[in-house]
């Protein structure tokens, strides 16, 4: 027996290959282990002389599958494990910041939410059609969890306004499946000149220093204002008392 598609979510090929003579009722496709033995729901799709074409439905978790036939009066069987995958059918992108100045730094996160095995899973993280970071996963873990690609990378000019993306591959065809994948809306990052700050500082620095400037000549012209008018204001208050004792003592 050989799969056509050992990977599969609720079905999978099977081709039977025996001698002349096998009927179909020889053949039953059986869970293993025991304690989960139920006959799966089969459909022949095509056969010839000494081989069958079925396909297999309600696939819903690893399996090992049983073949038994008859081949010349003799019974047979043999097995094939098929394992159930979870494509990457979501794919979540994220930018932070989202405004940057040219020449700093910004962190660019891939998100693959629920996705197995993650062996061959590609994660590819792009700007437009150019490349910026790409990892494949390792390991052996056939359960669903989350695979995540964190880059920090360094914004430039060419880069505002540019869609970012993000492209999680799943090639399962070393075992018998397709090359699935899956991509991310795309977002786009704002950058701007730093010299903008600078321009901005200096501006405001001139403003307050003239502000400043303004009003401290208001408060010393009050003051000397003042001054001036005390010194005015004595003098002419002597001569006025020096007079009236002089007509005084005329009198």
């Amino acid at each position: 027996m050989s799969p056509f598609d050992g990977w599969g979510l609720l079905s999978a090929f099977l081709a039977l290959l025996c001698c002349t003579g096998s009927g179909e009722e020889a053949f039953e496709v059986r869970m293993w282990p025991e304690q989960l033995m139920t006959t799966l729901h089969k459909t022949l799709l095509e056969e010839q002389g000494q081989w069958k074409l079925y396909e297999v439905f309600n696939i819903s978790q690893d399996t090992d599958v049983i073949c038994h036939f008859t081949c010349s009066g003799k019974q047979e069987s043999t097995s094939l494990n098929i394992s159930v995958f979870h494509p990457p059918k979501q794919v979540l992108l994220k930018l932070w910041p989202t405004l940057v100045a040219v020449g700093r730094s910004f962190t660019i996160q891939c998100r693959v939410p629920s996705v197995a095995p993650l062996e061959g899973l590609t994660v590819t993280l792009l700007h437009g059609s150019e490349i910026v970071y790409s990892q494949t996963f390792v390991g052996t873990t056939l359960s669903p969890q989350e695979a995540m690609v964190t880059h920090n990378t360094t914004a430039h000019r060419e880069d505002d306004r540019r869609n970012f993306s993000c492209r999680a591959e799943m090639d399962l065809r070393s075992r018998g499946g397709d090359l699935v994948h899956s991509v991310s809306d795309p977002q786009a990052l704002d950058v701007y000149e730093p010299a903008q700050d600078s321009q901005v500082v200096a501006i405001i620095t001139v403003v307050s220093v003239l502000l400043f400037l303004f009003v401290t000549s208001v408060l010393l012209c009050f003051v000397f204002g003042q001054q001036w008018h005390q010194r005015r204001t004595g003098t002419y208050g002597v001569q006025a008392a020096w007079r009236r004792l002089r007509w005084a003592y005329r009198a």
